[in-house]
Parts: structure tokens; C-alpha cells; sequence
């Protein structure tokens, strides 16, 4: 009887240890409109100009702001971080999350800006899988500032996407 107990206990946490698939992962947007000011629905790449008349943007990162990469063939739906921290002019810290593996949450990762113009236009970030800042440079088209919404801004593209 002991034994019998000792083996279902065993079998109960042997089946609530095992991963479970996610049925939705966590995607860079709704995490981005989780930790931050920024509420902006779309895919990310919609996000730099769905922005227009309801955030103030720009090339200069802050902290909280929201960085707004560019859709590209390797990223097809863009991407979104927020800015953590302001490390020096061309360094900063990053929270974000599907970047290094699919659903996975990354907070404090080092993006670096490469552009030759010192714009963030062009971003390196941090890629877990090979501890080093990724080889490729992302196309960013800026910052999106949290907190300065206009007055006039028209709130049905919050409801789409």
C-alpha cells in the first residue's frame, strides 16, 4: 500500500515536472506593451508608423523608450525592445523577448549601434545562443518615447492587430 502512495506521488510529480508546449509564445510585441508605456498594436515593423501623432520618435535612446526595428527577410514581422538602460552613445541595455529563441525573455541585453551615421539605424544585439552580440546588424528605424501621447490621437488602431 506504501508503495502503491509512493508510487502515484511519484507519477503526479513526474507529470507536473514535464514541459508543457505553449500554445502562444510570448512575441517582442506584447511584451513590449507589457513593460512599458508604449501601447501600440501591430506587428512590430507597423509600429515606427503607427506611432506617428501619438508618441513623440526619434534617433536618441532613453530610458523606456521603445525601439522600433525594420521588417526584414530574416524578420520578416520586425521587432520591438525596450531600452533599459543608457550604457554610453552607442551602447545601451535592452529588455525584449523572441529574439534569442522563440518565446524567451531577455532583460538587460547589450544592443550597440553600428550605423555609420551614430542613428541606431543599424543595431547589433546581444544573441544568447553565441554570447556575443549578433554578427548581423538589424535595420532600426528608431526610438518611440513613452508618455507623450497628443491629445488628438485617434485610439482605433489600438482595438486592430
Amino acid at each position: 500500500m506504501i508503495r502503491n502512495a509512493v508510487a502515484a506521488l511519484l507519477a503526479l510529480f513526474a507529470f507536473a515536472a514535464l514541459p508543457t508546449v505553449a500554445h502562444a509564445r510570448l512575441q517582442c510585441v506584447t511584451y513590449a506593451r507589457q513593460i512599458s508605456d508604449v501601447q501600440i498594436s501591430g506587428n512590430a515593423r507597423e509600429w515606427w508608423s503607427n506611432a506617428q501623432g501619438r508618441y513623440e520618435r526619434g534617433q536618441e535612446p532613453k530610458a523606456g523608450a521603445v525601439l522600433a526595428f525594420s521588417g526584414t527577410r530574416a524578420m520578416p514581422y520586425g521587432h520591438v525592445a525596450v531600452v533599459r538602460k543608457i550604457v554610453d552613445d552607442r551602447h545601451i541595455l535592452i529588455d525584449h523577448a523572441n529574439w534569442s529563441r522563440p518565446g524567451m525573455v531577455e532583460r538587460g541585453v547589450m544592443a550597440v549601434d553600428v550605423s555609420a551615421a551614430g542613428d541606431w539605424s543599424e543595431v547589433r544585439v546581444w544573441y544568447a545562443p553565441t554570447k556575443s552580440v549578433g554578427l548581423r546588424a538589424s535595420p532600426a528605424k528608431g526610438f518611440i518615447y513613452p508618455n507623450t501621447q497628443t491629445a488628438g490621437a485617434n485610439t482605433k488602431s489600438d482595438v486592430q492587430g
